[in-house]
């Protein structure tokens, strides 16, 4: 199989690029001290910073994991930005999933390729594209945006990193429990402040043994989602969980934690859809004394040890 060119056809939108960098690729450029400026690659043009200058031809043409040295002397490294590494440094609306979060969603709902994905909450189109790398050309990702310009920004940061229209992505302007047409939907992924709001819309458009997986801030979200996937009817136990991510220090015998990590970003919660008409057993569960207390009549209140009565 020969290597491809520079002047070959850039990959189809969707698809990953990869040999030689060709006119238009992203490129990240990290100096020495780690530092990382991306660049969209351009006949002609040059990379300029105080550290001196790098033609945009000198990195056309080469592949992936080459050195550069700029006019001032200073050695650049060259790859193309993962998904990882353009999700946290796109340009933003809504803030984006983080990446640690994104994988957990895409391993706990069991994303797979070819699958039908429900996403509420496209916000600047981070979680969108880890969902449409997921499901591939084959499957379908439909996203819903409530707001207009979040939606502008998430077709564009898609867009971008695809290279083009992703031939598997649908966006819809709207609330997704006022438009949601799909059926038959394998997972459906809920990116809201109010996810129990979708609930019955959810219900109608999974499949049995479908994943219901909800992205959220705030324990007192986390919380109100679970009661009402319990108390819903349609859906299996919930569970909930969240990711927190420590990097480590290396360097010879000097091995440690990094003295910062990235803690809490968000909680997720994922519930299975049952079949119809089914009524899911009872769980059991040892809940602490106060986590569903019971209303006191007036004679428990009079009888309360060290609480005043009538005389």
């Amino acid at each position: 199989m020969s290597e491809p060119q520079p002047n070959d056809p850039a990959p189809a939108p969707g698809r990953a690029p990869h040999g030689p960098f060709r006119p238009g690729d992203q490129v990240q450029l990290t100096d020495p001290k780690g530092r990382i400026n991306t660049i969209t690659l351009q006949p002609g043009k040059l990379y300029h910073s105080h550290k001196g200058s790098v033609p945009h031809d000198d990195i056309i043409g080469s592949p992936e994991g080459t050195v550069y040295r700029s006019t001032g002397g200073t050695e650049y490294l060259a790859f193309r930005p993962l998904l990882a590494d353009f999700a946290l440094r796109m340009p933003r609306g809504a803030a984006v999933v983080y990446p640690k979060d994104a994988a957990q969603i895409v391993a706990m709902a069991d994303i797979f390729p070819g699958a039908r994905v429900v996403e509420a909450g496209a916000g600047s189109g981070a979680l969108t594209c880890f969902l449409l790398r997921a499901v591939g050309g084959h499957g379908l990702l439909s996203s819903y945006e409530r707001r207009p310009d979040f939606a502008d920004i998430a077709r564009a940061n898609v867009e971008k990193f695809f290279g083009g229209p992703h031939p598997a992505w649908r966006l819809t302007i709207g609330p997704l429990e006022h438009h949601l047409a799909e059926t038959d939907v394998d997972r459906v992924v809920l990116d809201m402040l109010a996810p129990w709001e979708c609930l019955d819309a959810v219900a109608k458009a999974l499949v049995p043994g479908g994943i219901v997986c909800a992205y959220i801030a705030t324990t007192t979200q986390m919380s109100r989602v679970v009661e009402d996937l319990r108390a819903h009817g349609a859906f299996a136990e919930p569970h909930a969980s969240e990711t927190m991510l420590r990097t480590w220090h290396v360097d010879g015998l000097a091995v440690r934690p990094d003295h910062r990590m990235i803690g809490h970003t968000g909680f997720l919660v994922t519930a299975r859809r049952l079949a119809d008409g089914v009524t899911p057993p009872a769980r059991r569960r040892r809940p602490a004394k106060a986590a569903h207390p019971a209303p006191q009549s007036a004679h428990d209140d009079a009888a309360t040890p060290g609480r005043p009565t009538e005389s």
